[in-house]
């Protein structure tokens, strides 16, 4: 049973043909931060980057430096695209990418942590056996077929990504409208569509669609007679995130997923037609590492993401107020975050505070993360800490933040007695200077609608981070 699950061969058309997307989409996606600025603003520009708490060696890399290092990652996406040495410049690529994940907050998406994974799969798979410039330079690597465990590791990872971004919504702010309504506030200027967004119907069909779409579409691409449908829904929901949240290449690398969906049959007869249809219905077992690998190692992975996405649930707090737990996990723009937020300097044996001017340290878009994320507020101390040792002086580092979650009240988040510069990070456990949000009237963090504090959607302040 597993043996045929995994090593049976099946047609490699919708693997050949999504490399190509693929590897256009990832091109795209470095050159174009190229050419719009992102490079520039992001990695250039600031002194330094809040990076990944622990990848601060990353840092060497800042500067100019990016230029080349996004320039090398079109030039492998292009490569990749091709088929030229495709596992190498596939490595380049998962390697310079993951790089620029961990070298920088201020950006934060959680489709950037979902690219590094579908680079590493990719980087697993055969997809470059066919319709590549390798089988033109060694035609012994030319293959038709693939093994059954490619569409299993695919599918898998992104079942796991619908199911969780589906999961996350059942809370009250996202039920009842306040986060579709706080969202589509900050669209209203969007020509012709601007004003269409900001009716309650709007709101509601987000709410219901946005849900109800991650929970049911891949068992709706997986089941026969319901996969046109939901090929014909996934490019309207594609191309509206496209259009209004602008979130890069993500949904037009969704879209070419659907290709695992669809019959070999399918897929050869409308994109490869030029190329021989593998028929035979062959077990191929390798008898090498391989087996192994593959029996254990992708049951292991898929376990891995299952997990990791829950692991709030062990930390004590809530994951929408304390972000622990929070990246990784698949919770997709399900919260506005707004910091107003005052650092102060005191050197040791004395009593004076020194209010810092955070723009004298970081730019104006580092600011909104240091006002408003913890951990990017523990490693601002860490940083203030650090330019004072240079001066010579030995200096605490105290923080009053009051933060507002989708345009509720304002509340304090961190611990105003505590020296920030001085306790350690542990990415597992919950950080004791982050302060609970208190209950209201006996109820939990987080209300249900009729319990919750008087507050017309939409109307309250407005995050000033990209929602997540």
């Amino acid at each position: 049973m597993i043996n045929k699950l995994l090593f049976s061969q099946v047609d490699n058309s919708a693997l050949v043909v999504f490399r190509v997307f693929f590897g256009l989409l990832i091109m795209l996606e470095a050159w174009g931060a190229l050419a719009t600025g992102w490079v520039r603003r992001t990695m250039v520009e600031p002194e330094a980057t809040f990076t990944f708490i622990g990848f601060e060696w990353l840092q060497i890399f800042n500067g100019p430096t990016m230029y080349v290092w996004y320039a090398m990652m079109g030039l492998a996406g292009l490569m990749v695209m091709l088929g030229w040495r495709y596992k190498l410049n596939m490595g380049i690529y998962t390697i310079l990418w993951t790089g620029t994940y961990l070298m920088q907050k201020s950006s934060y998406n959680n489709h950037y942590y979902l690219l590094i994974l579908i680079c590493i799969v990719m980087w697993l798979l055969p997809a470059h056996r066919y319709f590549s410039l390798d089988v033109l330079r060694k035609p012994k690597l030319e293959r038709i077929a693939m093994p059954r465990w490619v569409y299993v590791l695919v599918i898998g990872q992104l079942w796991i990504v619908y199911t969780y971004a589906s999961i996350a919504k059942f809370y009250p702010d996202w039920l009842d409208g306040t986060v579709a309504t706080n969202l589509m506030a900050r669209k209203k200027h969007y020509p012709i569509v601007g004003e269409l967004l900001q009716y309650d119907f709007a709101h509601w069909s987000i709410v219901w669609f946005g849900l109800l779409f991650d929970l049911l579409i891949v068992p709706a691409l997986l089941y026969k007679r319901t996969r046109v449908l939901a090929l014909i829904v996934s490019v309207f929901f594609h191309l509206f995130n496209s259009i209004v949240f602008q979130i890069g290449i993500f949904p037009y690398l969704s879209l070419a997923f659907i290709l695992f969906f669809f019959s070999a049959q399918t897929v050869h007869r409308r994109s490869l037609w030029w190329k021989p249809f593998y028929q035979a219905d062959e077990i191929r077992v390798p008898t090498n590492w391989i087996r192994p690998v593959v029996t254990y190692g992708i049951p292991i992975y898929l376990l891995i993401q299952v997990l990791l996405p829950i692991r709030h649930h062990v930390i004590p707090g809530d994951v929408l107020w304390t972000e622990e737990g929070h990246r990784m996990s698949w919770r997709m723009m399900l919260r506005s975050r707004t910091g107003r937020t005052t650092y102060y300097i005191q050197e040791k044996g004395t009593n004076l505070r020194q209010t810092v001017n955070l723009s004298d340290y970081v730019t104006s878009k580092q600011i909104r993360g240091a006002k408003s994320k913890p951990d990017i507020i523990w490693a601002m101390a860490q940083r203030l800490k650090a330019k004072e040792a240079e001066a010579g002086r030995d200096v605490q580092v105290f923080v009053r933040s009051m933060v507002s979650i989708n345009g509720q009240q304002f509340r304090t988040l961190i611990d105003p007695g505590v020296d920030l510069a001085s306790v350690p990070w542990n990415h597992l456990e919950h950080h004791d200077w982050l302060l609970d949000w208190e209950p209201r009237a006996g109820k939990g963090v987080w209300w249900l609608p009729w319990d919750k504090p008087a507050h017309r959607p939409g109307t309250g302040p407005l995050s000033d981070t990209t929602p997540q």
